[in-house]
């Protein structure tokens, strides 16, 4: 993910060039019932057959040298620094949220990583039992009552929606990659990160690959899935079923009269 000031134009050229990508390849659409989470489907796809050519062409080939030449210890331990400075602004939307006591045990949590992890490096809270739940802004404003919005492919940084993009921008200030005070510093922490999330999906995108008929739809569908759970904490509530006007719900039995004497 680029940094802030950067970001945007990078996000610019890249949905020009997703329009290039999208004219010239044949972009599948699906062949059931538009889903009702998903308006722009059509343009979603298009950029999504970039992400999947710049995935094929750049990420997946450093993130597997980085998996296969980095020792799996360093590689722990950036995961878990950069962990640590997630866990952190996690703290802060628990509270947001009205969460206090996940709040507290999350603050412990860092604080506890920091002083006796070497800064995050190690990760004993875990051992300990303070366990990550991890919240982003996205989650918070879903728990003051913005609408999700419609489903939306952002060019390069794959599923969002209309909240969880919003949200995407306040994430962004409490990034590790906000820390540095040069640009370059910046660009090469954002790497890092992108590095390190694409490394840890090596096995999972495999994975779809094999078992996914239509990969976009299967995307789709778990991220908003996954996004609908985390906003209720892994109990969301029971979905209502509206009847089709030419299937009207099946009328109620009358009690059989009984037999006159």
């Amino acid at each position: 993910m680029p940094p802030p000031m950067g970001r945007h134009r990078l996000a610019a050229a890249a949905l020009c060039l997703a329009l290039t990508v999208g004219g010239c390849a044949t972009v599948p659409v699906s062949s059931s019932a538009p889903s009702p989470a998903d308006p722009w489907e059509r343009w979603n796809r298009r950029v999504f057959v970039f992400n999947e050519a710049v995935d094929e062409a750049v990420l997946k080939p450093v993130a597997e040298t980085y998996r296969d030449v980095v020792p799996k210890l360093v590689r722990t331990g950036v995961d878990n620094v950069l962990g640590n400075f997630g866990d952190f602004w996690s703290t802060a939307n628990h509270f947001m949220q009205g969460k206090g006591q996940d709040g507290l045990e999350m603050g412990m949590r860092v604080l506890t990583n920091t002083v006796f992890g070497l800064g995050g490096l190690l990760d004993p809270a875990t051992e300990i039992g303070l366990t990550r739940r991890s919240e982003d802004f996205g989650q918070t404003l879903g728990k003051w009552g913005l609408p999700q919005g419609p489903y939306f492919v952002l060019p390069l940084l794959g599923p969002s929606t209309v909240r969880d993009t919003a949200g995407l921008l306040v994430d962004r200030q409490a990034s590790p990659a906000t820390l540095p005070s040069t640009a370059t510093d910046r660009y090469a922490v954002t790497a890092l990160q992108l590095l390190s999330v694409r490394t840890n999906l090596l096995s999972a995108v495999t994975l779809v690959d094999q078992v996914a008929l239509d990969k976009y739809s299967f995307i789709r569908d778990g991220y908003l899935s996954r996004r609908r759970d985390a906003l209720y904490d892994g109990a969301p509530p029971m979905e209502a079923f509206d009847y089709e006007a030419d299937s009207p719900p099946p009328p109620v039995p009358k009690p059989a009269a009984s037999a006159p004497r």
